[in-house]
């Protein structure tokens, strides 16, 4: 499960944060997931408490939100929703579309003390 490590990641990064921005304590961690990332929401869920204990994150919320996948069709020039990887233009049916959007995972937001 890659979710675990994705976690550590956020961990370290809520760390560093710690640091720069004079926090000590972060309440509520807001991660906007990808819908085409291959990052299962529910594995985030069910690691974030384990992950986050004995940090400056334990006991925090965990609120993650969806961000759709957008493609622009090579073909036709169009914007396209892409409910998966390797979906077709929804305009003209064409493969040749590169994914703009929806791969990615990052923190959107944070609530400190």
């Amino acid at each position: 499960m890659h979710e675990l490590s994705l976690l550590e990641n956020v961990r370290e990064i809520l760390e560093q944060h710690a640091v720069s921005q004079q926090f000590s304590k972060v309440r509520q961690v807001t991660l906007a997931v990808g819908q085409l990332s291959c990052v299962e929401p529910e594995a985030l869920r069910f690691g974030f408490d384990v992950v986050m204990q004995g940090s400056l994150a334990e006991g925090a919320e965990l609120i993650i939100t969806e961000l759709p996948g957008v493609g622009h069709c090579n073909q036709c020039q169009q914007q396209t929703d892409l409910p998966t990887l390797y979906a077709p233009c929804q305009h003209c049916a064409s493969p040749l579309v590169t994914v703009l959007s929806g791969t990615e995972m990052k923190i959107k937001d944070l609530l400190v003390n």
